[in-house]
């Protein structure tokens, strides 16, 4: 902390950018043969950071409240997570454009979401029944309706690229410098 006393955000607006979430989720992350026992160990953790203009506006890293069975029942439930704070984000942002002037055209948004899981991908933008992950709630399943119209858009990130790798797991110091980076400026 004490060498990063005069460090911050650096935030740099990009109109062009939109809005932008990165999302990802680490297994059971807390479990081991020392955590065995702390049935804590065995929650998954959600990260993820909404970006507007190319500048981090909402973070989040907290425990899943439930047990995940598999890596893409975890991130799924991230990918549903994020969606409870951008949905609400995209449509607030909507209705602050119109009201700054009747001159200004009310702005149509379109966001994208990046996830690094290509299932958490496949179960998210192609809804349809699978015996390995029927035990989903219909709760997850709130945000496919703006998938599927394109108001949203989820694609696919390599992990190296996963700028909230961070908010999940412990990092190699050059990830997370790399990450670091391209999250605050520094």
């Amino acid at each position: 902390m004490k060498g990063t006393l005069d460090k911050g955000i650096i935030l740099t607006p990009n109109p062009t950018e939109g809005i932008k979430c990165f999302v990802d989720a680490d297994l059971a992350g807390g479990y081991c043969n020392e955590t065995k026992d702390d049935p804590i160990s065995v929650y998954s953790r959600t990260g993820y950071v909404i970006f507007y203009f190319g500048c981090p506006v909402l973070w989040v890293s907290k425990l899943q409240s439930e047990i995940s069975l598999s890596t893409v029942e975890s991130e799924y439930i991230a990918l549903s997570q994020s969606m409870r704070d951008l949905i609400p984000f995209i449509d607030q942002v909507t209705e602050l454009s119109g009201v700054f002037g009747e001159n200004r055209p009310v702005v149509k948004l379109h966001c994208t979401l990046f996830e690094d899981n290509n299932g958490a991908l496949e179960l998210a933008s192609t809804p349809r029944y699978r015996p390995r992950t029927k035990h989903i709630a219909i709760k997850y399943h709130h945000f496919r309706e703006r998938v599927q119209n394109g108001m949203i858009a989820i694609k696919p990130i390599d992990t190296r690229e996963q700028i909230v790798d961070h908010f999940t797991k412990g990092l190699m110091v050059g990830n997370f410098e790399y990450l670091r980076y391209k999250l605050l400026g520094w």
